[in-house]
């Protein structure tokens, strides 16, 4: 019989409603029980494309034994942490200062009234590798909950008193020029001169990283900052972790050269990195670059996009239940699409043989990317386009093949990531389409996850309305996306929905005790803590997206009031930002921008005229990261931000207006002139 999770719409949720435990959803109900029986809460905290989450479902949660003893000694409460983002925080910071170390899934036992007082993540059925058996811990675990509720008190109260230690947002010290200096510098001390990224495995992509590298570069003129991130894009782009046939990025490399992956796609990554690439692209013009942005772009719309316009949250690792079959090739599979001499030819350049490189197979990745120096007689031109079709063959066969299970949730702070790259994207590589799935997109998620102001944080098709209130990252990241919409379309609409999404941060989330946002509205469930998350990891923490969109507002709109909270947060996190750069790309970055006094421009004129386009066109073909634009036909400048207010075409002619702080300079007419003032 399902269990009470078949009423729930996370596909990892439903992936558990057949098994033997009695699994409630993370509620009032389990909670009250909890109590009621006085049981401790075993709590298992996962999401769908997790692969050793699938290992321990298959090995503990549908084995009846230990499903019986889970049911007999606990409440047992089962959590997807794309949904609740906030339970996962504040339960990974207790697990992590536990055992030191934290991932999925996470297995911590709660007292009834939600303290948490023993954790870890993945448990083997029998003991192996140091770990004790699952059921050895359940049954020491509910032992102690029954024979040491003092000392387990005491100890939670503890622990929650740390996680609850007020974290200082508020500083009145200026900001540190020499801040992004000293990061860059900690970070090429740590840089794998050989293969990219940071030394060690397993790599993971980073893109906020390399991000504020590209931006310190930009300022500069460091060669080897971009260096840095030219190496590792190159070197992520040719391994095994991006999707040769497919486009589009798998979440991690298991090892230190980029070349076995974990399999499953986040959209996430796929976002960041497709926005990384695009300003590369911008700065050095490498066609790779274009090519790695399009194919990845493309590979979203194709194959991870709802029909309304939503982006789906992930791929899963697994295929007919084994890691990474769908992506795995034998030459004797290449052949058989490709033919004798071709199939030989694309085997050498992907590296794809008899023995494989992973499991017996291979994963595709270009083992000699310099392909002028590949097989003699053939330039390079025929080379590319022969290898260009087998790619296409060899993704036709590969479509016939069982695809790896998607989720299908619909996630706000996810889809406002790739709302901002395949905006920028469609406006920098002029691709109508990208900007038209841009557009779909907050059309969608403004009319179906969106209520009274407030946004909500899932929808799934099928299963109701959307649901959970909207954390930070929702507010923030959708925010950041809108304002990139706003900058490719020039549409007020999307601007003052930006705006406004601020607006409700600035009501509902400020700490105004301690200064920065809280990742939960006032108005949220009570929880153990309220968390405050600060560090960047797989994607930006909801404080550092805030303040990057609250930066960009206030050189919108001149506006104090979003410019004071984003400067203090910097001031007050920027020498852990300095000593930890890893932790904190995204910060960096922000903090680049506050220190650069980022130019405003206004381009006042018909959008759709050849004379504005051409003043746009100026200002966004480069790499600017330290630039906001607004662009408006003089009689409409008073819908748009209060940077085009006021503002008049010159003797008929398209006009820009470069700007410091509203402190603007004569307009000018010709793109060239723009240009020179820009730069």
């Amino acid at each position: 019989m399902p269990n009470r999770l078949a009423n729930e719409s996370s596909p990892y949720l439903l992936q558990h409603a057949d098994n033997p435990v009695d699994w409630y959803p993370w509620g009032e109900e389990a909670l009250t029980r909890a109590k009621t029986e006085d049981k401790p809460i075993f709590l298992s905290i996962g999401y769908a494309a997790c692969h050793w989450c699938h290992v321990m479902a298959h090995e503990s949660f549908e084995d009846p034994e230990t499903a019986r003893l889970m049911n007999e000694l606990f409440i047992n409460i089962k959590v997807d942490r794309e949904e609740r983002p906030d339970l996962d925080t504040i339960y990974m910071d207790a697990v992590v200062a536990m055992t030191g170390h934290g991932g999925w899934p996470m297995s911590v036992f709660l007292t009834p009234d939600g303290v948490p007082f023993y954790g870890g993540t993945y448990f083997p059925p029998t003991p192996r590798h140091g770990l004790p058996a699952f059921r050895q811990v359940l049954e020491s675990v509910a032992r102690a909950y029954h024979t040491q509720k003092e000392t387990i008190a005491r100890n939670g109260q503890a622990l929650l008193s740390r996680l609850q230690a007020a974290i200082l947002l508020q500083s009145t010290d200026p900001l540190d020029p020499a801040v992004p200096d000293r990061a860059a510098s900690a970070l090429a001390g740590s840089f794998d001169r050989l293969h990219g990224g940071l030394r060690g495995a397993p790599k993971f992509p980073q893109p906020m990283t390399w991000e504020f590298l590209l931006h310190h570069y930009h300022r500069t003129r460091q060669v080897d900052r971009l260096e840095m991130v030219e190496l590792t894009l190159q070197q992520m782009a040719y391994g095994g972790m991006y999707d040769q046939l497919g486009g589009g990025f798998h979440r991690y490399s298991v090892d230190s050269v980029w070349l076995v992956p974990h399999f499953e796609k986040m959209l996430y990554d796929n976002a960041l990195l497709a926005r990384l690439y695009l300003h590369t692209y911008q700065m050095t013009g490498n066609p790779l670059y274009r090519r790695i942005v399009e194919e990845t772009l493309d590979y979203v719309l194709r194959e991870m996009t709802h029909p309304a316009g939503g982006f789906f949250a992930t791929q899963d690792a697994d295929s007919e239940g084994e890691e990474g079959k769908f992506f795995l090739w034998t030459p004797e599979e290449i052949q058989a699409v490709l033919g004798r001499e071709e199939g030989e030819l694309f085997c050498r350049v992907y590296g794809v043989t008899p023995g494989g490189n992973f499991e017996g197979r291979t994963i595709l990745n270009l083992s000699a990317p310099d392909v002028q120096a590949l097989p003699g007689g053939m330039d390079r031109e025929n080379l590319v386009d022969t290898l260009a079709a087998s790619r296409k063959k060899l993704f036709a066969a590969r479509e016939q093949r069982v695809k790896p299970a998607r989720d299908e949730k619909i996630i706000t702070a996810w889809n406002g990531l790739m709302l901002a790259a395949l905006a920028e994207a469609g406006r920098v590589l002029h691709r109508d389409d990208y900007t038209q799935a841009a557009v779909r997109n907050a059309q969608f998620v403004l009319d179906t996850m969106m209520s009274d102001g407030r946004l909500y944080r899932t929808w799934r098709d099928g299963h109701g309305p959307a649901r959970f209130n909207g954390y930070l990252e929702d507010y923030a990241f959708y925010a950041d996306g809108l304002l990139a919409l706003y900058q490719t379309t020039f549409n007020p609409r999307w601007f003052h929905q930006a705006q406004a999404l601020m607006e409700t941060v600035l009501a509902r989330f400020t700490d105004a005790e301690n200064g920065g946002f809280f990742d939960v509205p006032d108005d949220h469930e009570r929880l153990a803590t309220r968390p405050k998350s600060l560090q960047d990891n797989a994607t930006p923490c909801g404080n550092s997206m805030a303040v990057r969109v609250l930066l960009h507002l206030a050189a919108l709109t001149g506006e104090e009031r979003f410019y004071q909270p984003a400067v203090q947060s910097l001031a007050a996190i920027q020498h852990a930002l300095a000593q930890y750069p890893a932790a904190f790309g995204h910060w960096l970055s922000g903090l680049e921008f506050a220190l650069s006094d980022p130019q405003e421009v206004a381009v006042i004129g018909p959008p759709q005229r050849a004379d504005t386009r051409a003043l746009v066109e100026v200002v966004v073909q480069a790499y600017r990261p330290n630039l906001v634009l607004a662009v408006s036909a003089e009689e409409e400048a008073g819908q748009h931000p209060p940077l085009a207010h006021h503002r008049q075409m010159v003797e008929g002619q398209a006009a820009a207006y470069v700007c410091r702080r509203f402190v603007c300079q004569q307009p000018v007419t010709v793109p060239e002139e723009l240009a020179a003032r820009l730069d």
